[in-house]
């Protein structure tokens, strides 16, 4: 492997663990407490997360929603700069009791409570003279540079740049073992020099053996965020149990290796047995999940991530992390081969 892409690898690799572990999450409403004051008046506390509360008090406003209905709220007091207690006075005749909660300021911009409140909580009253608001909402608004904040993944989204850049790099790494266990099928070792036949063989065997290393490496990371997200370590999705299904059939695979000491033999059965490998893991990861409910992102039932989730500060560094570590698997994969290219030769000696 050339020096610049080792270098290259290094790099982008450390850019990526200390941008992931150093950028924030851009502010984010967090919850809304209601308490019941007096007939007509009604006492909710909104808490936020890297919000600049009592730093923008002269500017913060704090509003409620039904559909598009706005109800200004008198800021009673603000605790810190994630939490402020607030009075509004709510009519009876809401066209919906799905509240919505929002917060803007000048340095947070517009942000909100992602699931709307049941007015349960809430006084009505019949004679209210509050007027409506006339508010402009701009949730993207914000001045930070930062990852998404979303409370159902909450700082957890930093696993976003370790966990699928290991299925990218698996991906790469499975992708050009098939291709080479296609070339020792197709390959007519009457025209081509068994050399070369073998060669193939064996980066095959070795560009899988990577392979696995960094599908064990994702199923790790995404226990870890299973536990977070799911309250789970691991979950009966299609998803999860086909990642396992595909890490066991390559274990396979490198057993049947090193089970055939004939060379030729071993390298024809291994081919073939890579190459349904290789089919059943597209059909496991890729195809299967859109087409069963399931909890991982992306799959039937579960959104993707968007253009909110992955924005322009999260690509600022997962594009660079997907990168770094499908070298990095490279790199393993060329110093696995050079050392298998000694092992082999001083065997021939």
């Amino acid at each position: 492997m050339p020096a610049a892409l080792k270098i290259a690898s290094v790099v982008l690799l450390l850019y990526s663990c200390i941008a992931s572990i150093w950028h924030p999450l851009v502010p984010g409403g967090l919850e809304v407490s209601i308490d019941k004051l007096h007939p007509g008046n009604n006492e909710f506390a909104f808490t936020g997360y890297n919000t600049h509360f009592e730093n923008q008090k002269e500017n913060l406003r704090i509003f409620v929603s039904s559909d598009s209905n706005y109800y200004c709220t008198e800021i009673i007091r603000i605790e810190n700069n994630s939490k402020a207690w607030v009075r509004v006075t709510m009519p009876d005749t809401l066209p919906n009791e799905a509240l919505s909660f929002y917060a803007n300021n000048n340095e947070d911009g517009t942000i909100y409570i992602p699931a709307p409140v049941v007015a349960e909580g809430f006084v009505f009253a019949a004679d209210t003279k509050q007027g409506a608001c006339e508010v402009v909402i701009k949730t993207n608004e914000h001045t930070h540079f930062g990852f998404p904040f979303q409370t159902n993944i909450f700082e957890s989204i930093r696993n976003l740049m370790w966990h699928v850049p290991m299925w990218f790099t698996m991906f790469a790494l499975m992708i050009s073992s098939f291709i080479f266990s296609l070339r020792v099928l197709a390959a007519d070792r009457k025209k081509i020099a068994m050399k070369d036949y073998y060669i193939w063989d064996m980066k095959a065997g070795l560009l899988a053996s990577v392979g696995i290393v960094f599908c064990a490496l994702g199923l790790v990371t995404g226990s870890f965020w299973a536990r977070f997200t799911w309250d789970a370590w691991w979950t009966r999705d299609p998803q999860l149990n086909g990642a396992l299904a595909v890490f066991l059939v390559y274990i396979a695979y490198l057993i049947l290796r090193r089970s055939v000491d004939d060379e030729d033999k071993r390298a024809r059965l291994s081919a073939v047995f890579n190459i349904f490998a290789f089919v059943l893991m597209v059909i496991l990861l890729m195809i299967l999940p859109k087409f069963i409910t399931s909890l991982h992102p992306g799959k039937k039932g579960s959104p993707a991530f968007s253009s909110y989730d992955l924005d322009s500060s999260l690509r600022t560094v997962f594009y660079p992390a997907v990168l770094g570590f499908i070298l990095l698997g490279y790199w393993f994969y060329s110093l696995l081969f050079r050392l298998k290219k000694i092992e082999t030769s001083n065997e021939t000696h």
